[in-house]
């Protein structure tokens, strides 16, 4: 039989190798990302990881099970504490401030994007938006870990997200997306949400890519 995570990564094939082939991704892996717009994806990702705390907060309060909440609200408080270390890590050798930069039209809309569904939407379709966020980067890193990288910063951003520590917490959402009963509606609402939230992945790295400004700024 198959499992309702495969079920929903079938629906995505076309978004996933849109973002392996994207010049972002490649120049991770051949050292022609510029670092310039590296920082701007780590400070775009930062500004993301906060609002993304508060999706898995919500997530873990709708959560039917106490041993599904507990995972959702570790993965909180922990603000998945790898990714935590690693923005530390940036921030550190770069003297690196987020709070210089605006969060950009993408990275606000994907967070506005899952914190509606974590609100407003059933928690079915809610664990099927903010998986692509775990699952992707893991798949990314993992593909990314299969080339000698020469930039040590870049090295290590695929060597996290493809090691054991980040690798387990996926594990963990994958385990209770798989452990789901949804009807065949419920479950067109499941890939519909993870799709959008999967494109929204390409848009991220796309507009990090770009460096994306606001057309007017959005500060007043």
């Amino acid at each position: 039989m198959t499992k309702l995570s495969e079920v929903l990564w079938l629906s995505i094939g076309d978004v996933y190798d849109a973002i392996i082939k994207h010049p972002f991704i490649r120049g991770l892996v051949d050292g022609s990302l510029s670092e310039d717009r590296f920082k701007y994806y780590i400070a775009q990702d930062h500004m993301y990881l906060g609002e993304y705390i508060k999706a898995l907060s919500v997530i873990a309060a709708k959560a039917p099970k106490v041993e599904e909440a507990q995972v959702f609200l570790r993965h909180s408080i922990g603000a998945i504490e790898v990714e935590r270390r690693l923005h530390e890590h940036y921030m550190r050798i770069w003297n690196l401030n987020p709070a210089e930069y605006v969060m950009s039209p993408t990275n606000k809309a994907y967070t506005s994007f899952l914190l509606t569904e974590a609100y407003s939407k059933p928690y079915y379709e809610a664990i099927a938006a903010v998986l692509p966020c775990y699952w992707i980067y893991e798949r990314v890193g993992v593909e990314l870990s299969r080339y000698e990288i020469s930039n040590e910063n870049y090295r290590l951003w695929a060597s996290t997200y493809s090691g054991e520590e980040y690798r387990a917490s996926v594990r963990e959402v994958l385990g209770i997306v798989d452990s789901m009963s949804v009807t065949e509606g419920q479950l067109n609402d499941m890939i519909k949400a993870f799709r959008l939230a999967s494109i929204y992945e390409y848009m991220f790295w796309d507009s990090a890519y770009r460096m994306e400004k606001w057309p007017i700024n959005p500060n007043p």
